[in-house]
């Protein structure tokens, strides 16, 4: 239960700080994943990602459809940190419009080894179906 109160919590203050990058690629600093880590260049349910490197592990992760549009925001919260009490404040997110949020386990990939939770933020009604081929 603090892990799902502590994750609101994220949630809640990322809704502050907006990135506002509509279409692919967004600038600098960001980077494709693909071109850090050994992942294709587009993830089913996730999309095409980028990331600022310097906010690993968490992000946030800007996922951007076929087309290049900007539809979801991904975090990747390690879970260990979580339990040892760390906050994860202030964080980004790619645009405010925020049409539905999936939280999820995933035991590491490259990248973000650890276990953690995803935790993506869909800013249109139709992002998860876009993301999801």
């Amino acid at each position: 239960m603090q892990r799902l109160s502590i994750l609101c919590a994220t949630l809640a203050l990322a809704a502050t700080a907006s990135l506002a990058q509509d279409n692919a690629p967004p600038p600098a600093p960001y980077a494709a994943v693909s071109s850090l880590v050994e992942l294709p260049d587009f993830l089913p349910g996730l999309g095409q990602l980028y990331v600022d490197p310097a906010t690993l592990p968490a992000g946030p992760f800007l996922g951007y459809d076929h087309d290049g549009k900007l539809s979801a925001t991904v975090y990747m919260v390690p879970l260990a940190e979580l339990e040892g009490g760390k906050a994860f404040n202030d964080l980004a997110v790619g645009n405010p419009s925020v049409t539905g949020v999936d939280i999820y386990y995933n035991a590491g990939h490259p990248g973000v080894e650890a276990p953690h939770a995803h935790v993506v933020l869909y800013h249109d009604a139709e992002a998860k179906g876009r993301l999801a081929q």
